[in-house]
């Protein structure tokens, strides 16, 4: 199934998220209004909203509640955006310039603190506690995993497992808690909540592990970021990790001065033994082993145009160039 396809399937809950997310940007100041649709209207691909209103239809639910809650998870996500670009000092950002980088990191960081409380203030509205509970602590695990990558970059001696752990926790959970969340809001039995909640995060980590292959193979005008980011922070990704296990001496001793040094000066030497020593294929293989476990969790749904939506949107995540 082609990404038109996919999204055509929710059109109308689509336009209706559009409408919520423009009336909920409304401030009384105006520079975060400006920085707030800045970002939010920076082309993103609005995967996670996509994936609430997929899964509240295939469930066979459609309220005005899920299209809050496809706001609301957008809202989160582009707080963490905002976030994320001052502590890694980034100043690209789908193919234009990050909100730090044209305003400053003091408004990005509050514009963010609003778009949070703002969601928070939906998450009220909507009124279900059990939706509460999920998209607090994801909030909360996702904080925490942002802390421990901090705290592992520039250390090339970061192993797979704890690799796993910060993608988890950093990018998987909004993913999981997106389609948790919305099974929850839809009533659905205690078997879909689980299978929708394990697969929310396998395609979580599908999306994070193609995300961190392609900036060794990418460029940076079809990924809308600089190519190399991730090794100009420090920070040890898995083409990396498995390089430096798996590669010569030179190539290990390579790798480990320019995480120790977030330097990308060597960015085409590295490349080059990312791709000798087995690591993309490694880490597409790691990537179709999630697609393939976030495909098994759909056989809980009914047949219908958005299961297949969903096992569409899975596989796109693993075959997408940026």
């Amino acid at each position: 199934m082609q990404i038109q396809a996919i999204y055509d399937s929710v059109e109308k809950d689509f336009s209706e998220v559009n409408q919520f997310i423009t009336s909920q940007l409304s401030s009384d100041v105006p520079l975060v209004e400006k920085i707030a649709q800045y970002i939010v209207e920076s082309g993103g691909k609005r995967m996670r909203p996509l994936l609430v209103l997929l899964t509240s239809r295939a469930l066979g639910e459609a309220s005005q509640d899920q299209c809050k809650l496809a706001t609301i998870i957008e809202f989160l996500h582009t707080a963490t955006l905002l976030h994320d670009d001052v502590v890694d000092t980034s100043n690209m950002r789908r193919g234009r310039s990050t909100a730090n980088a044209k305003w400053g990191n003091a408004p990005s960081v509050l514009v963010g603190d609003f778009l949070y409380s703002r969601a928070f203030q939906m998450m009220v509205d909507i009124g279900s506690v059990p939706v509460m509970e999920v998209l607090s602590n994801a909030t909360n695990v996702i904080a925490e995993g942002e802390v421990f990558q901090l705290m592992n970059c520039k250390n090339p001696d970061v192993s797979e497992e704890a690799y796993f752990e910060v993608i988890k926790n950093k990018t998987a959970m909004l993913f999981e808690a997106a389609s948790h969340s919305s099974a929850l809001l839809a009533n659905a039995s205690t078997e879909q909540q689980e299978a929708l909640k394990e697969y929310g995060l396998q395609l979580g980590l599908a999306f994070q592990l193609v995300d961190d292959m392609l900036d060794y193979i990418g460029d940076a005008e079809t990924m809308g970021k600089n190519v190399g980011d991730d090794l100009a922070e420090g920070k040890p990704t898995l083409p990396l990790i498995y390089t430096m296990k798996n590669g010569s001496e030179e190539e290990r001793v390579l790798i480990r001065k320019a995480i120790r040094n977030g330097d990308a000066s060597q960015l085409d030497a590295i490349c080059i033994a990312v791709q000798n020593s087995g690591a993309l294929d490694y880490t597409k293989k790691q990537a179709d082993l999630a697609y393939q476990k976030a495909c098994d969790c759909l056989g809980i749904l009914p047949g219908s145009v958005y299961k297949e939506a969903l096992a569409g949107l899975a596989k796109l995540a693993v075959q997408r160039d940026k």
